[in-house]
């Protein structure tokens, strides 16, 4: 029985990239795609961004790796830099978003743990979560797809239906150590979470001495037009999770916390070997400079405004095909009444990416750095990709 040399785990598209330049990647027969889906918001900065290219060159340079049983001074300089930025005084950092939560879970418990509760364990979640593929992390999603085959479910996560707050209420216990919820659900349909909600998630957290984590993997460094989701509800979190756009395509995670919900992570608790080695380090803060420059957060929400009208004019236009918008800055996502699986590869096939999502939702996740022209751009191949299907 032959078995192909990679895991067949993924339904990938018969098309290979070769180059990237800004919001464009081009394939092997030199075709040009214009970007919407980032790398799933990865790409925050785009292809080839200079000031990253040159990060990591100057960095490879010099030093790739010596493991955290050394002073890793990068660490240093983004740690103290994403404090200064948000409401963390501790940042432990990872190579991806699943390996953010994982810490963030461990976290959350062994507070509790050190507050000499252990038997608060169990985390509330809610329905169409995405939070990765370990298996704690397919556990706390709790979608049936992901946690099938894999033996018993990890304990101790309960899920609620997304928005219920009674359902929410009925779920807290004396065993309940924190609430878990992404601002904006990506992989759950591009729905975001009301302000008010997120602000009630915080009352009901301080009134029964729970903690609030919040996965801004998807969400953060800029994607909404803020450096994180968050921060447009005005509600912090105790600890939250991060990935994706920090390393603007090189594997980065990070797990942000308080001092008071980090006070059981002790010397031994957990590690990593590869977790904040130099050279993530060096492009975690040249994503940084950009990022946090003068008037990039301004330019998000400007383009990001632009194309949610741009795009909802689609939905009057072409009402067989599309349904509703969803979203916010440029984490945009777009109900389908046609298989969104068949839009998005027609969509390729006239030269542009795009995401799919749950709840039949095609994400549109450009990087960070479009303009208005590239906007106008994405129309033309939506409209003439809905055009086709419904002619």
């Amino acid at each position: 029985m032959s078995f192909p040399p990679l895991l067949p785990t993924y339904a990938r598209a018969d098309v290979a990239f070769v180059r990237g330049e800004g919001a464009y990647l081009f394939d092997e027969e030199g075709r040009r795609y214009l970007d919407f889906g980032a790398g799933v918001a990865v790409n925050a900065l785009g292809h080839a961004h200079p000031h990253l290219v040159e990060a990591l060159r100057e960095q490879a340079g010099k030093l790739w790796h010596t493991s955290n049983l050394y002073r890793v001074p990068g660490q240093e300089t983004l740690a103290r830099r994403l404090i200064e930025a948000t409401f963390a005084d501790t940042v432990f950092f990872t190579n991806s978003g699943v390996e953010a939560i994982e810490a963030s879970i461990k976290m959350a418990r062994r507070y509790h743990f050190a507050n000499g509760a252990a038997e608060r364990f169990r985390i509330v979640t809610f329905e169409g979560a995405f939070h990765g593929r370990t298996l704690a992390a397919i556990a706390a999603g709790g979608q049936a797809k992901y946690l099938e085959g894999f033996g018993p479910k990890v304990e101790g996560f309960d899920q609620v239906p997304f928005g219920d707050a009674n359902a929410l209420l009925a779920a807290v216990s004396d065993a309940t150590a924190a609430l878990l919820i992404e601002p904006i659900q990506g992989e759950g349909g591009l729905r975001p979470v009301p302000p008010e909600f997120l602000r009630g998630l915080r009352r009901l957290c301080d009134e029964r001495g729970m903690l609030l984590i919040f996965d801004e993997i998807q969400t953060g460094i800029g994607r909404t037009g803020k450096l994180f989701a968050h921060e447009w509800a005005g509600v912090e979190p105790d600890i939250m999770a991060i990935a994706k756009g920090i390393g603007g395509g090189f594997p980065v995670g990070a797990c942000l916390a308080t001092a008071e919900a980090a006070k059981g992570m002790t010397t031994g608790t957990h590690g990593t070997t590869f977790g904040g080695n130099p050279l993530a380090m060096a492009v975690g803060n040249a994503v940084l400079d950009v990022v946090l420059a003068p008037g990039f957060l301004e330019h998000v929400q400007h383009v990001g405004n632009y194309a949610k009208q741009q795009f909802s004019s689609l939905i009057a236009e072409h009402p067989a095909v599309f349904e509703d918008l969803r979203g916010e800055g440029l984490m945009l996502g777009l109900k389908m009444r046609v298989p969104n699986t068949e839009f998005i590869d027609r969509l390729r096939a006239h030269g542009m990416l795009a995401i799919g999502a749950g709840d039949n939702v095609v994400r549109l996740l450009p990087p960070l750095i479009i303009d208005e022209s590239h906007v106008r751009e994405a129309m033309e191949k939506l409209a003439l990709t809905a055009s086709n299907i419904s002619g």
